[in-house]
C-alpha cells in the first residue's frame, strides 16, 4: 500500500506514538483525521502538519470510550474525506497498581479506553474500510503477550485487543481488509506519568528508565513500514520476541525473569 493520498485515522494522536505516527503518516503523502479528548492541542496539532507537509488534516475531539464519540469520529471523516483507507487504533492508557490493593474502578477505565475505544472504533469504520480493502491497526503491547505484575488492567486489555484483532483477521481473510497487530516493547511516551493509580488517579509520575526505551517515532516509521507492508503482525523488539518465545515453551522461567525485572522499577510494587 502507498500511503499517499490515503485516508488514515488516528486515535490518541496528541501525544507519544500517536503524535508520531501522525508526522510519520504526513511525510509519506497521506491525508489525516486526527483524534483526541483534548480538542484545542489537536487542532494546533492538525495545523501545524498541514502546514509543514501540505496535507489535509481534520481534527475531531474524541472520547474513545463513549460509543457516540467513535459513531461521530468515522461519520465526520467519510463525510470529509469521502473514504477512510487506514484506522490506526491508538488511543490508551496504562495503570499501576497491585490487585489486592486497586478500585475497580482503574480497570473498568482502562478497559474503556483500551479495549471498548478500540472495537467501536473498528466497528464503525469496518463498511469504509472493506470498501477500501484498507487496513486496521491495533496498537497493542508485549503486556497481550504476557500478564505483567502492577498491570493487570493493562494486560487484560491488550489480551483482549490482541483476541478481538485476531479473530478480526479470520474473519475477514477473503474480504481484502488487513488486520495488523502493533506490539511496541517499552516506549519512552507519556504514558505512565499519566498511568492510573490504585485509586484511579494519574500517578504522575514514570516508575522506569524512559531513556533505556524505544522512542515513539521509531515505533511510527515500524507500524507504517508494517501497513505498507501488509504486515499481519509487529512485534518490534528483541525483548518482546523472547517474551513471545518464552511465553511459548517456557512460562515458569519467563515469570520469574518479569517479577525480577519489575523488582528493579522505582518504587516497586512487589519485592
Amino acid at each position: 500500500m502507498n500511503l499517499k493520498n490515503k485516508l488514515i485515522i488516528i486515535t490518541g494522536a496528541s501525544s507519544g506514538i500517536g503524535l508520531a505516527c501522525a508526522h510519520e503518516c504526513a511525510k509519506r503523502g497521506a491525508n489525516l483525521v486526527l483524534a483526541a479528548r483534548q480538542y484545542v492541542k489537536i487542532c494546533e496539532i492538525a495545523s501545524d502538519i498541514q502546514n509543514q507537509y501540505g496535507v489535509k488534516v481534520l481534527a475531531i475531539q474524541t472520547d474513545v470510550s463513549k460509543e457516540e464519540d467513535c459513531i461521530q469520529l468515522i461519520k465526520q471523516s467519510a463525510y470529509t474525506f469521502g473514504k477512510i483507507d487506514v484506522l490506526i487504533n491508538n488511543a490508551g492508557i496504562s495503570m499501576r497498581a497491585l490487585f489486592a490493593d486497586l478500585d475497580l474502578e482503574v480497570i473498568k477505565k482502562v478497559m474503556d479506553v483500551n479495549f471498548w475505544g478500540t472495537v467501536y472504533c473498528t466497528k464503525y469504520a469496518m463498511p469504509y474500510l472493506l470498501e477500501t480493502k484498507g487496513t486496521v491497526v491495533g496498537v497493542s503491547s508485549i503486556a497481550g503477550f504476557k500478564g505483567l505484575p502492577g498491570r493487570t488492567g493493562y494486560s487484560a486489555s491488550k489480551f483482549a485487543v490482541n483476541g478481538f484483532l485476531e479473530s478480526l483477521r479470520i474473519e475477514n481473510l477473503k474480504t481484502g481488509l488487513n488486520v495488523l497487530l502493533a506490539c511496541p516493547g517499552f516506549t519512552a511516551s507519556n504514558i505512565r506519568n499519566v498511568a492510573l493509580n490504585n485509586s484511579a488517579q494519574s500517578q504522575g509520575e514514570t516508575s522506569m528508565l524512559e531513556d533505556k526505551m524505544m522512542t515513539a517515532e521509531q515505533v511510527a516509521i515500524k507500524i507504517l513500514d508494517g501497513i505498507e507492508k501488509h504486515k499481519r503482525q509487529l512485534i518490534m523488539t528483541s525483548q518482546g520476541k523472547l517474551t513471545v518465545f518464552l511465553q511459548k515453551f517456557l512460562p515458569a522461567v519467563l515469570d520469574n525473569l518479569v517479577y525480577n525485572h519489575f523488582k528493579q522499577e522505582k518504587n516497586p510494587l512487589i519485592n
